[in-house]
């Protein structure tokens, strides 16, 4: 049966067990939190929704990090003491998991981690197949969303690349019901929807639970779609490890391919340079 341990039971943490409760393959599921008494009683709670929800999950809550290190997937997210899992703290703890024989691929969900997927990279020399970050997963949904409204239709397909909070939106292939979006929304208004991304960075638990939960369920069982993730770039793009914004096949715990989407030269140029900003 597969697992999931999930390190921090604050708002993103406890979103993210919630989703997975609701539609992952995972069936036994993990909340750590530096409050065990946080951690069980939101386990706890989501458990007792589970008729309702019609999920079966089984969820525990403790506080010892190390019990993480025999999970399927292992996702920092946020403690309810002390905030996300980030910097020095961050990476002490990925160094702990690995050194009690970790081989999980390490989820990333809160906005501030992608300065520690890089030094986990860097660093421990975990491998970049096993890095992932998900709360930008959420900034494409969000974009599409903004085009539908804009549109008064649904369906819009569009793709969001870039190095969190710098991230560009590729119109020139964006598409809704098998038009280019660009012969539909005047480009002033593109361009407005695309300078609103950094206004409505970061995006909130709930935005980044459903994608991060997506994320999970193809890391465990494969998906037949590559999702927009977060991932330490291996000369894609021309860039190494630095975090970039890309649409991804996952499988078997990992990172199976990473895919450039198109773009229009400029587009590429932005792209780029977001990656390579400071």
């Amino acid at each position: 049966m597969p697992r999931v341990a999930l390190l921090g039971a604050g708002p993103i943490g406890a979103s993210i067990a919630h989703r997975l409760a609701e539609r992952s393959p995972a069936r036994d599921i993990l909340l750590i939190d530096d409050n065990a008494g946080v951690a069980q009683g939101k386990a706890l709670d989501i458990m007792q929704a589970g008729p309702i929800d019609g999920s079966s999950a089984r969820l525990t809550g403790g506080s010892d990090p190390l019990a993480a290190a025999g999970a399927d997937v292992i996702v920092l997210a946020d403690d309810s003491v002390k905030g996300a899992w980030d910097g020095e703290a961050g990476l002490q703890l990925i160094a702990q998991l690995m050194r009690a024989g970790t081989n999980a691929p390490l989820v990333f969900a809160a906005p501030s981690q992608v300065p520690l997927m890089e030094a986990a990279a860097r660093e421990l020399h975990v491998p970049g197949d096993r890095v992932i970050g998900t709360a930008a997963s959420a900034m494409e949904p969000i974009v599409a969303s903004l085009v539908n409204i804009e549109l008064g239709r649904t369906g819009t397909m569009v793709s969001v690349t870039g190095r969190p909070p710098s991230l560009t939106v590729a119109w020139s292939a964006a598409t809704i019901g098998g038009e280019l979006v660009t012969d539909l929304v005047p480009a002033h208004r593109l361009l407005a929807i695309a300078q609103s991304i950094a206004r409505i960075w970061p995006p909130g638990p709930q935005a980044i639970a459903a994608p991060t939960a997506r994320v999970i369920e193809a890391l465990l069982s494969g998906s037949r779609r590559s999702l927009s993730a977060l991932t330490v770039l291996d000369g894609e793009l021309g860039v190494r490890g630095r975090a970039g914004l890309l649409p991804l096949e996952l499988g078997g715990g990992r990172v199976l391919q990473r895919h450039v989407p198109a773009q229009s030269p400029q587009e590429r140029t932005e792209t780029i340079t977001a990656l390579l900003r400071s």
